[in-house]
């Protein structure tokens, strides 16, 4: 995917724009030309695919069987807030081929293992893998009983497909093309077939004459499923750090000229360490730049922000339609009663067909999930503290993490904590304080970093000013609220 045409910089300076005094400093390197759109795509669907399985398909509805329609609004800003979060990932990425996390290292050493721990404690709950099981069980009559073991047959079933990948990114992307072509099939047959006028009207009503009503709704709602479902109004935590992972992964920018994540066992592995480049800020560089960041947004913008708002909507207004409001269905109960209630209104296909699109949406999470922590994981602990290790390579890292994280799911399943709402709010609570950290470190990453000719500024940095205060908010309220209970 590297031009040949753009050669390296064959005196491999040291680029002073980015700081070096907590990892090797990065070298010149001239930015490819970028890529037609048609090359681009791939991974903000990884990122679509996992929050279709979050907040789309479990969270949002779940709240508009509690609050109606009322809150649209707040996931309307919650996932616009976080396509401009996730471009800001990206250009840090798009210009030196390092991951965020990477990036954060520089700025501050400690960031390496404390993302390591925000990354897996939110991230080990196997709710979306649960809830994917509970609800197949729904579609085909299997008793409860089934959940559990279903449920860890589909971790080590995951785990042997990345483990046999020869690119693991290039095997995740088509799978995921696939799942999420399924999800819009769905999609589109409840746009023609399941939603009628009046529900239509109660979406525009949330959007306008509901607002008023924002204070009794939000206080029907517990505030860690509050702060969790915006946390997951579209990815959510660490996952959209993970955007930059794939980018890398795919080759954009300045990620073409960097390792990418090989199977130990049909692929070619390298022992590099994912140590970045920057370009010099000189015309044809900066002319390629804005190639990439317009390229890039378009990808993002329609894939992530239009289709996951879509996916939000739409299955707000399924739940509100079918279940209603005032809902006691408790847990993931309401799946099942939504499936219910499309077999008796609709007719007896509708339901299997909802379980069975929820059984795609949340498998889909599921192995972005795992993919993304070992990911970040691996990345962060090749890059800052087994650079030199011939052994222990990426690639090796992110198998051995992914597998711990088959495992350590499989112990908490057998443990009997199963119930996918509880693992899914506990995850998406915890999602929102991180949110929150790296939305204040992406400033410090991109303005102050990054030269002004390609940094952050202008409205992007207004936008990403609200999203500290934004996430910073509800985080700040989440701990007062949780702290009190404690006298």
């Amino acid at each position: 995917m590297v031009d040949p045409a753009v050669s390296p910089d064959p005196s491999s300076q040291a680029a002073s724009e980015i700081r070096s005094h907590n990892l090797p400093p990065a070298t010149y390197r001239d930015l490819p030309e970028p890529l037609p759109m048609k090359k681009v795509i791939g991974p903000s669907v990884l990122l679509l695919a996992g929050s279709i399985g979050s907040g789309e398909f479990v969270l949002w509805p779940y709240i508009s069987t509690q609050t109606g329609l009322a809150l649209v609004w707040l996931a309307t800003i919650g996932i616009l807030t976080q396509y401009f979060l996730n471009m800001e990932i990206t250009r840090y990425t798009l210009a030196t081929g390092e991951t965020a996390v990477t990036g954060f290292t520089r700025l501050w050493k400690p960031w390496s293992w404390l993302f390591i721990i925000m990354a897996v404690i939110p991230w080990m709950w196997p709710g979306w893998a649960t809830g994917s099981s509970t609800a197949l069980t729904y579609a085909f009559g299997l008793s409860a009983d089934a959940v559990i073991p279903i449920t860890i047959a589909s971790l080590v079933l995951i785990g042997i497909i990345l483990t046999i990948s020869p690119v693991v990114y290039q095997t995740v992307e088509k799978i995921q093309f696939f799942l999420v072509a399924l999800i819009v099939l769905f999609m589109i047959y409840i746009v023609v077939g399941l939603l009628d006028g009046q529900t239509w009207g109660a979406l525009v009503a949330g959007f306008t004459t509901e607002i008023p009503k924002i204070p009794e709704s939000i206080g029907k709602l517990p505030i860690a499923l509050l702060l969790g479902a915006i946390a997951f109004a579209g990815a959510g935590g660490v996952m959209n750090l993970a955007q930059s992972n794939w980018v890398r992964d795919k080759g954009l920018g300045m990620g073409a000229h960097l390792p990418k994540i090989v199977s130990p066992i049909t692929g070619q592995e390298t022992t590099e360490a994912a140590i970045g480049y920057f370009f010099r800020q000189d015309e044809a560089n900066l002319r390629r730049w804005k190639g990439w960041w317009k390229v890039a947004d378009r990808e993002q913008f329609v894939t992530f922000f239009v289709l996951g708002l879509f996916a939000i909507l739409l299955f707000m207004m399924l739940a509100y339609m079918y279940v209603g409001v005032g809902s006691t269905a408790q847990n993931f109960d309401f799946v099942r009663l939504l499936g219910e209630t499309l077999n008796e209104r609709v007719g007896p296909w509708v339901g299997p067909a909802f379980w069975f699109t929820g059984v795609v949406v949340l498998l889909s999470t599921n192995l972005t999930v795992l993919d993304m922590i070992g990911r970040i994981v691996a990345d962060i602990a090749k890059t800052n503290w087994l650079r030199d290790s011939q052994t222990w390579t990426e690639s090796r890292l992110y198998f051995l993490v992914v597998w711990l994280m088959v495992a350590f799911g499989s112990i908490i399943l057998l443990s009997g904590v199963s119930q996918p709402l509880l693992l899914l709010v506990i995850a998406s609570a915890l999602n929102g304080l991180v949110m929150f950290v790296y939305s204040v470190l992406l400033i410090q990453l991109n303005r102050c970093m990054l030269p002004r000719t390609i940094g952050l500024g202008g409205a992007r940095y207004v936008a990403i000013l609200w999203a500290v205060l934004f996430y910073g908010g509800f985080s700040i309220y989440l701990v007062i609220n949780q702290f009190g209970k404690l006298f």
